[in-house]
């Protein structure tokens, strides 16, 4: 990762994962890929490897975010999708022709049309949004319950309670409000 840019949220889930690449969406939102080369080291990390990136292909990839984040959003809350995020996130989806390979270690693995192929790599994660949203895996949408985040994150836990996007940051930084707050109400001080 490059030093002047934020860590990316990493996560289990491709397509929540990508849209964790703006952070903080109802406070100071947190751009992670305000770049093309960021784009490229974030699809890397992924496992969606690309040689390079134009300043079009990160605005494509941008437009992708949002719209999943407003398809994920709309299903976590029981609501019906965007027609517009609908069609972003089924074009992506139509414009890849990436494969999925079998490796020798018998796990997955994304070949790219060529190493050049943004729009592979979109295609990837939209797929991956797909599923998600047409409840094709075993777990389920939710927002994160951090006022300043509201992420949508898909929430595989035993009982399907998470919370948070993410516990090392929204969760503790939740936790550490309602302490601060707790001790600012104790006894005060006699004079």
């Amino acid at each position: 990762m490059r030093a002047e840019f934020p860590d990316f949220r990493l996560g289990s889930v491709l397509a929540t994962s990508f849209t964790a690449t703006l952070t903080e969406r109802q406070g100071e939102p947190v751009e992670r890929i305000p770049t093309p080369r960021r784009l490229v080291d974030w699809l890397a990390v992924n496992g969606l490897a690309v040689d390079s990136c134009t300043a079009g292909q990160l605005e494509r990839a941008q437009e992708l975010r949002e719209a999943i984040h407003a398809v994920a959003t709309a299903a976590a809350l029981g609501g019906t999708p965007p027609t517009s995020a609908v069609r972003v996130v089924n074009d992506c989806s139509m414009r890849g022709r990436a494969a999925a390979v079998l490796t020798p270690e018998s796990t997955r693995q994304w070949r790219l049309s060529s190493p050049t192929c943004v729009e592979d790599a979109l295609g990837v994660i939209a797929a991956d949004a797909i599923s998600i949203v047409a409840g094709e895996r075993d777990g389920r949408l939710a927002l994160c319950a951090s006022p300043s985040c509201r992420a949508a994150f898909f929430d595989t836990s035993r009982s399907r309670t998470r919370r948070w996007c993410d516990m090392n940051t929204c969760g503790n930084r939740q936790k550490k409000a309602r302490f601060h707050a707790s001790h600012r109400k104790g006894p005060s001080s006699a004079g």
